[in-house]
């Protein structure tokens, strides 16, 4: 559900030699794929998986964006700014949407808060989905040693599971179903349905099925039904709580909330304790069926136990029109008095 004038934009993420750039060149060559921008972002000095991109295929605007990593996420608003001006000046295709493949060793968190909320993109961009592939026959083994698979696994929306030809990928997919997540079994799957980089997430869709209370080395998945009322100032107030109580913890939140004082219903997303504008919707119709309609929150966590969550869920209760923050003690202080 991307807005008609704005260009949905996908983040690529995961880890060394996963197969990030052998799913980006398939899935370029696939029929639909034209008019598709793509920034590459590698460690090191030289580059060479946009020497690999640009074999791929002739309709492609390829950007060398250099490493967008982490430390240097200004270099991705800049670059995809850049790129809106080329296109409506005519120095370069037009096109319907933009991949960026991030670096294997790079956090994709900082990046898409970029995409969710930096003001250079968001007025022509809209965020579509964030892909990891997962390597079945490294995935399990190496993330003990380098926790940035798991943190690339939390933030995604939807896995790609790659080397299912090398290894048995079911203790994979069995490990990655606690976060809620859209599973494509394979990288010919991702070809096959042809969705991987052509349907963005519906609201609905990207909160996944609801699960609860599954371990993930220090990352669990949380699925909570805040009861009416919720409204916009219970939300500020409770965004703004979580922040302050969890921080980078709290590595994901998506949601959908409707609000008692206007009657919309909210999607709302978060990343590492920063919060984005949510999308505003009329109706439960605009959205989803009957029988999936109510509110719903998701939080991925590191750390962080089920409990201690919920304990700042009655901060989205706050009485519209109160300009309300609240610490944890004052929270529970105004609990007690009701």
């Amino acid at each position: 559900m991307i807005p008609e004038n704005k260009i949905p934009v996908y983040l690529l993420t995961g880890f060394l030699g996963s197969g990030k750039t052998t799913l980006l060149n398939a899935a370029l060559r696939s029929p639909g794929m034209e008019n598709t921008a793509v920034v590459v972002n590698e460690l090191g000095d030289i580059g060479l998986d946009n020497l690999i991109i640009a074999q791929a295929t002739d309709n492609v605007v390829l950007l060398d964006a250099g490493c967008l990593c982490c430390a240097n996420t200004g270099a991705l608003h800049e670059t995809l700014a850049d790129l809106g001006g080329r296109r409506a000046r005519g120095e370069i295709p037009a096109f319907e949407r933009v991949i960026i493949e991030t670096s294997g060793a790079a956090d994709p968190a900082p990046l898409l808060n970029v995409l969710l909320g930096h003001p250079l993109v968001t007025g022509s961009y809209a965020f579509a989905a964030t892909v990891c592939v997962v390597d079945a026959q490294h995935f399990l083994a190496s993330r003990k040693e380098y926790p940035e698979l798991d943190k690339q696994a939390a933030v995604a929306d939807r896995i790609v599971i790659s080397k299912r030809d090398l290894a048995d990928a079911d203790p994979v997919i069995s490990y990655l179903k606690a976060l809620n997540l859209e599973i494509v079994d394979s990288v010919q799957d991702a070809f096959t349905n042809k969705t991987i980089f052509k349907k963005p997430l519906t609201p609905l869709s990207s909160l996944g099925p609801i699960r609860s209370k599954e371990h993930f080395s220090g990352i669990r998945a949380f699925s909570f039904r805040p009861p009416s009322p919720v409204t916009w100032a219970g939300w500020s107030a409770w965004s703004r709580l979580v922040a302050a109580e969890f921080g980078a913890r709290l590595i994901r939140v998506k949601g959908l909330l409707q609000m008692e004082d206007t009657g919309e219903i909210a999607f709302v997303q978060g990343v590492q304790g920063v919060f984005h504008s949510p999308r505003r919707f009329r109706a439960w119709s605009d959205i989803v069926p009957g029988e999936e309609r109510g509110n719903r929150l998701v939080c991925i966590a590191r750390d962080i136990a089920e409990k201690d969550i919920a304990a700042t869920l009655p901060a989205l209760n706050t009485p519209a029109g109160t300009q309300a923050s609240y610490s944890m003690k004052e929270l529970q202080e105004r609990q007690a008095q009701q």
